[in-house]
């Protein structure tokens, strides 16, 4: 376990300590219709101040330790995180994104040229603490990484689940909203998009299975398959509640991530987050990055 070296939960309890005792004093000496303008401006700056620090606060996981074949010959010589496009590397654009969504505590894994991942965090000041989850020894696939790196995360915090190889304009924000206000162990991003992988979902937009259209392989999270799932295509990001961690299987990795979900949505609430397929990619191809590469040349941006 950790300890939090940021003070914004100092902060928010200050802020509850402070709108209680006006609240009280409110209440004993004055009514709603006689309340000062400073009274209300300060009741609204510590409700805004709770809201924010509250809604904000979060770690995130950026899978970096992948071998990145789909991207040889750039990554023969260093890991697919630091390839660039646009004049960033990989990791520093997910890096960047995580932090705009409020993440304090990035935990990056690294195993194909971990040295290269590990100088290039350390190399700068991040604003944000970055932590490596070490799998030098044995590559342990996205479900075995994230298990592996428990012990580097808090257990209070939701973490937002960002592979490295992805660029979007999906609002982390709304992700994260949708993920609290519905209470779920995992809220998946997903969009209706082609793709010979599809997860399924069921009512409510719950998943309840998962299917690869290559060599017909289905799993489903209960015994009778359900009828007329949706089809959506997963986008490699996911918030998750922290309960995610010690529910995955301690050993033996390695093993995905996706499979666990798909059993874990038996007994637990997994959802969907939809958003618009046409502001995402995958990276991880060389054709898709060169593509976005002539794109932000021509355009200054990635998506138009």
């Amino acid at each position: 376990m950790y300890s939090k070296n940021y003070n914004t939960l100092p902060v928010a309890r200050s802020a509850k300590f402070y709108l209680q005792i006006y609240k009280i004093k409110y209440n004993d000496q004055t009514s709603a219709s006689t309340a000062s303008t400073g009274g209300r401006a300060l009741q609204t700056f510590l409700y805004l101040c709770i809201y924010f620090i509250f809604t904000q606060l979060m770690q995130a996981f950026i899978p970096s330790a992948g071998l990145g074949t789909r991207l040889r010959p750039l990554t023969d010589d260093r890991p697919k995180a630091l390839v660039s496009i646009g004049g960033k590397t990989l990791l520093e654009r997910a890096i960047q994104r995580v932090q705009t969504a409020g993440a304090k505590r990035i935990v990056v894994n690294v195993h194909h040229h971990a040295d290269q991942i590990i100088e290039f965090v350390q190399g700068r000041d991040w604003g944000a603490e970055i932590c490596i989850s070490d799998e030098r020894e044995s590559l342990l696939d996205t479900g075995g990484g994230l298990r592996h790196a428990a012990p580097l995360f808090d257990p209070d915090d939701p973490i937002l689940i960002h592979n490295v190889d992805v660029l979007s304009e999906i609002s982390l924000e709304e992700l994260l909203q949708t993920h609290r206000h519905n209470g779920n162990l995992v809220t998946l991003a997903v969009s209706r998009r082609d793709s010979s992988r599809l997860l399924l979902f069921g009512t409510n937009l719950r998943l309840v299975g998962w299917r690869n259209s290559k060599d017909n392989r289905c799993l489903w999270s209960a015994d009778t398959p359900a009828v007329h799932p949706a089809a959506l295509a997963y986008s490699g990001i996911a918030v998750a509640d922290p309960r995610l961690l010690q529910l995955l299987p301690a050993a033996p990795p390695p093993y995905p991530i996706v499979p666990e979900y798909v059993r874990l949505a038996k007994d637990y609430a997994v959802g969907a987050f939809e958003h618009d397929g046409h502001s995402w990619a995958d990276v991880g191809r060389t054709e898709t990055l060169h593509q976005l590469e002539q794109q932000h040349r021509r355009h200054g941006k990635f998506f138009t």
